[in-house]
Formats: structure tokens, sequence, C-alpha cells
């Protein structure tokens, strides 16, 4: 056998197994996914406008399923997508500017955003519904 076809035996890159998420990581993802999830809400905007513009009983239609029990869940985690993605995003113009980035500094500003975007979803929530 040559040197070339030889199985090389060298460790494994660390997978999934023994990968251990981290804060920092886990908010990189969900500012991510928040942002999809504006994108797809703008579309929903866009056709509760439509909607509007329409016949009455149209919106009246469009209007009874954000009352129901799936409208109001879907419409809290958008507004959770955008008080997130908001604060991350104010976060990182803070880290643009060259602060927080010692370690119980991200970990503090991290666990702020999540604070605040949850208390504030939860405000905004009662408050739409009063």
């Amino acid at each position: 056998m040559s040197v070339a076809n030889r199985p090389v035996h060298r460790p494994l890159s660390p997978h999934l197994q023994i990968y251990r998420p981290q804060l920092t990581s886990m908010l990189s993802i969900l500012h991510r996914a928040t942002g999809i999830a504006l994108s797809v809400g703008v579309l929903y905007l866009a056709i509760w406008v439509m909607c509007a513009a329409g016949k009455p009983d149209t919106y009246a239609g469009f209007q009874g399923f954000n009352t129901s029990i799936l409208g109001r869940i879907l419409l809290g985690g958008w507004l959770f997508s955008a008080y997130y993605h908001l604060c991350n995003g104010i976060r990182h113009l803070f880290w643009d500017a060259g602060y927080g980035f010692e370690l119980k500094d991200v970990y503090r500003s991290g666990w702020l955003v999540v604070g605040v975007s949850a208390v504030a979803t939860v405000v905004s929530w009662i408050a739409g519904l009063s």
C-alpha cells in the first residue's frame, strides 16, 4: 500500500456528541432566526394590509385568525423577535464601538438582552390584550 492510500490515524474534530452549546453561540443563532422571523412577519403584515384594503368579510376572517390562540402565539413570537433583534442589535452597536468584549460583559449583556426582550414582550402582550 502506498503512503497516499494509507488510512490516516488522527483525532476527529469535536462534533455534536461532545459539543456543549454556549450562550454566545445560542444568542447568535437566535439573532439570525429572529431576523428570518421578522422577514416572514413583514409578509404577514402585508397580507393583513391587503385584507384591510379588501372586503370587510376578508378582513374579519383575518382578524378572526389573529384573535385565535394560534394567531396570538404567532403574533407574540413575532413581537419577541422584534424586541430581541432590536436589543441584540443595540448590543452589537456597543461591540462595534469597542465596548463589552470581556467575557463577563458578553455574558452579562447577553442575559440582559434576553431578559429585556422577554419582559418587553410580556408587557406589550398584556397591554395589547386590554
